[in-house]
């Protein structure tokens, strides 16, 4: 059973896409093992994406993530991690395939109303970061 995580942006919360993202997930055999919602201040972005701290969409990206609330969940099934990838699509929704979340509704490259973990390593770096094992049923 491999876990990974996934996010609802603030975008995506804004839009009232958390059920949506769910439902897609739900409707292809993953489960919702842990879910919450939170404000991340900027610090607690930038502790989150400290991975992409020399990108140069750093601090615009860790602005964003703190703007408005997110959901956090922690999503478990076989495949999980290519799985929620492939139902997001690419990370430019003007890459995205049709029917997947980004292509559906997200603007742009930055606000595209969800991530996920893109491998095992960043998913138990991810989960952690969110969740105690007290969270994760």
């Amino acid at each position: 059973m491999e876990k990974t995580l996934s996010i609802v942006k603030p975008d995506g919360v804004k839009k009232n896409l958390i059920g949506e993202v769910i439902k897609r997930f739900e409707q292809q055999g993953l489960r919702v093992a842990a879910l919450k919602m939170i404000h991340l201040t900027e610090e607690g972005a930038k502790g989150f994406y400290i991975v992409h701290r020399q990108r140069p969409f750093y601090e615009s990206l860790t602005r964003f993530m703190s703007e408005g609330p997110i959901v956090v969940m922690m999503v478990e099934g076989e495949k999980a991690i290519s799985i929620v990838r492939e139902i997001m699509g690419a990370t430019n929704p003007k890459d995205a395939a049709p029917g997947t979340i980004r292509a559906d509704f997200a603007a742009d490259i930055e606000h595209n109303i969800v991530h996920g973990s893109d491998s095992q390593e960043s998913a138990e770096f991810e989960i952690s970061y969110f969740f105690s094992s007290l969270e994760i049923h």
